[in-house]
């Protein structure tokens, strides 16, 4: 069973260093035959904050942008979030686009992706897990952080992982493909 795997990533800042590293994680992913990989940029979706007059839980949806954020995660079996972390925490954008949207997230599986300075973004990690799994997404405990990312990032604006990176990730992707084989039976 194939399982479509979205790679979001959750920084819209001009100068953010996510897609370097959604870019790398993309790479693993689609050497995996498990997956079917699709990456998904909230910079290019473009929500603003919560514009829609109705509860997303009533997936009654008026704005173009909402509509494309909706069926971009509808489908997905299986989801990365590739997050930096901003004040200990994640991105408004990110938090803002899950906040968006209600029933599509529901029993889904999820890993994520962190980055930052020395605690590789951990700190953003933990407070994303919870707010996924109060919107009845299931993360799994395989975060992959990349402390100092940025001296990972050579002179063409190419993430290059070290060994350690690319072996966590392996790990979390083999998570993804059991978790979200099973939790596709309960959707």
């Amino acid at each position: 069973m194939t399982l479509t795997l979205k790679i979001i990533i959750g920084s819209t800042r001009p100068t953010r260093k996510g897609p370097a590293v959604a870019k790398w994680i993309d790479g693993l992913a689609r050497k995996n035959d498990a997956f079917k990989v699709e990456l998904v940029d909230l910079a290019e979706i473009g929500l603003p904050l919560l514009d829609e007059p109705h509860h997303p839980a009533m997936k009654k949806y008026e704005h173009e942008h909402t509509k494309r954020w909706s069926a971009a995660i509808e489908d997905a079996d299986a989801l990365i979030f590739v997050t930096p972390e901003y004040d200990f925490f994640a991105p408004a954008s990110l938090v803002n686009a899950i906040q968006c949207l209600s029933q599509e997230w529901k029993y889904k599986v999820a890993g994520v992706v962190c980055y930052g300075g020395i605690s590789g973004g951990l700190r953003s990690s933990q407070e994303l897990r919870m707010l996924l799994v109060n919107n009845g997404v299931m993360p799994i405990q395989q975060v992959v952080p990349l402390p100092m990312f940025a001296d990972s990032i050579n002179e063409d604006g190419v993430f290059v992982a070290n060994d350690k990176m690319v072996e966590g990730a392996e790990g979390m992707l083999s998570e993804l493909v059991k978790w979200g084989t099973a939790l596709k039976t309960l959707r």
